[in-house]
């Protein structure tokens, strides 16, 4: 039988964006969402009565809002964890092997939380779940942009802000349809275990696909990264493009040292702290924009803050889900032509925009208007976000990465997500039983920050390969310099070396390469 069910090419990396990259980050945005549509479930809250805010009042509420915030976030401290670990495993297992074995730590984590009983089970459940979803998070991303072609690598990756987004919204439709089934465990217990068919998918798939040429070529397969890259550009394995390709793979490893995690802390010439920085500065962003505070809490946020009936907060909260594909589409078909920064600027300036007005609209009490305008700009939110941020931030951190640290500094940058995860999970319940409308205020702050930050420091990475990135951080001299030098810098080459570069080269036994792309 032929590999990879015989494709080749395009249609290759179509089958691998749908049958992998798809019920992965399905299963991703599922989890971020299906929780926020139980708390308020009769049948939930009497099984965890130590979580329930919607009976309960004053000292006790306060109380529960409290424990509510920590169980629902502990999901997010196993998901710091199980990216870190991809720190060390993978570069150890290679790609395919920590996305099956993460998927698997997934599943055990979605049974072990549809079966509790007991808030003890439910809260280990939600770090399992937690572990394994950090894992696969952290690698599938660096995967897909390792077989990614630079001209589609952008709207390859940026896919997974489309599927996260379906999979927020698929959760929330199936919350809104249980929640008929009354005074019935079916009503939490179905949602929390259906993810499980998600990574029965990834686990099925990515034992089929491709590994990644450039972790092979890594490893000294190169006969198996020439195989795999000829299947993924559906040449010749010998063809001059994949002689290229392989050069420059073999040159970016000879100019990134030895590959240790501890080389993150490190400048040297290719700026590895700075990149590191970089990576998960983009993914702090995606949390501190204020996303989850929306999606975690929507259902709660329409019910208890907006005053609408239970059924009405649940068709909103559902609804609202829907412009997440919708923004990832138009990311998909803008990414690869306006580029990585303009998406981040003005998505960052319009979620500033959103925030400010619901912080005044949220602030008056019985103003149909008001309310009318903060579901709005609810709504908007959601949108602009999977534009700018949902994929993006993942995509980027893979690219201004170097591939000898790639695993290691998508590893660290995605711990990011889920630490500043936990945060917002941990003190959003808190924060609108103290501050109320303030809270909004906060995130239209930290917003409008995020556009200067962008346009000083992230350098645009669209249709460069992974390795001409390499290049304008080695000519880089301050954390100025790149966004300057991604401007001028051609995109059909690398330049000949500068003699840093030729004597690195020579130090590590390689030579140097001049090539065209």
């Amino acid at each position: 039988m032929q590999p990879y069910f015989g494709l080749r090419g395009s249609a290759l990396n179509r089958a691998i964006i749908w049958l992998v990259v798809c019920p992965a980050f399905v299963c991703y945005g599922y989890n971020q969402g299906v929780i926020g549509g139980l708390l308020t479930l009769k049948a939930f809250n009497t099984q965890f009565p130590q979580m329930n805010t919607l009976t309960t009042t004053g000292e006790e509420q306060h109380y529960n809002s409290t424990i509510q915030g920590t169980v629902i976030a502990l999901y997010t401290v196993g998901g710091i964890f199980g990216s870190l670990s991809c720190i060390y495993l993978g570069d150890m297992l290679g790609r395919r092997k920590v996305i099956f074995i993460a998927s698997a730590v997934s599943l055990i984590g979605a049974v072990l939380m549809a079966t509790s009983f007991q808030m003890a089970q439910f809260i280990v459940a939600r770090l399992v779940l937690g572990l394994g979803t950090g894992g696969y998070v952290a690698t599938v991303p660096v995967w897909q942009s390792e077989i990614s072609q630079p001209k589609k690598r952008g709207a390859h990756v940026v896919t997974d802000g489309i599927f996260i987004g379906a999979g927020i919204a698929l959760s929330l439709w199936i919350d809104f349809g249980l929640f008929f089934v009354k005074d019935n465990s079916v009503s939490w217990r179905f949602p929390l275990v259906f993810q499980v068919l998600f990574s029965v998918l990834v686990m099925l798939f990515i034992t089929i696909f491709p590994e990644s040429p450039r972790w092979l070529a890594k490893k000294g397969r190169i006969e198996e990264a020439r195989e795999i890259l000829a299947a993924l550009a559906d040449v010749d394995p010998h063809a001059e493009e994949i002689n290229t390709a392989l050069a420059n793979i073999e040159r970016s490893l000879a100019l990134a040292g030895s590959g240790s995690w501890k080389d993150m802390l490190t400048m040297g010439d290719q700026r590895l702290f700075h990149r590191t920085v970089l990576a998960a500065t983009g993914q702090m962003f995606q949390q501190m924009c204020g996303i989850n505070l929306i999606t975690f809490y929507a259902t709660t946020i329409f019910e208890q803050y907006l005053g609408v009936t239970p059924l009405q907060s649940r068709i909103l909260a559902a609804s609202m889900t829907l412009t997440q594909p919708l923004g990832g589409f138009l990311a998909f078909f803008t990414i690869d032509r306006l580029g990585r920064r303009p998406l981040m600027l003005w998505s960052a300036a319009g979620m500033a925009i959103c925030m400010a007005i619901l912080g005044g609209t949220t602030s008056v009490e019985d103003n149909t208007g008001a309310l009318v305008a903060a579901v709005v700009f609810l709504f908007a939110f959601e949108f602009i976000f999977t534009v700018g941020y949902a994929g993006l931030t993942f995509l980027y951190a893979t690219e201004v990465a170097p591939l000898q640290l790639r695993a290691a500094i998508s590893a660290v940058s995605t711990a990011a997500v889920w630490t500043f995860n936990f945060l917002l999970a941990e003190v959003t319940p808190v924060g609108f039983n103290t501050i109320g409308y303030k809270y909004y205020i906060i995130f239209a702050v930290l917003n409008a920050a995020i556009v200067p930050t962008v346009y000083f420091f992230f350098p645009e990475t669209n249709g460069r390969s992974l390795e001409e990135i390499d290049e304008i951080f080695l000519r880089s001299k301050s954390i100025f310099d790149p966004p300057r030098l991604a401007r001028t810098l051609p995109k059909l080459g690398f330049a000949e070396p500068t003699d840093a570069e030729a004597g690195t080269d020579s130090a590590e036994g390689g030579s140097d390469v001049k090539v065209k792309m």
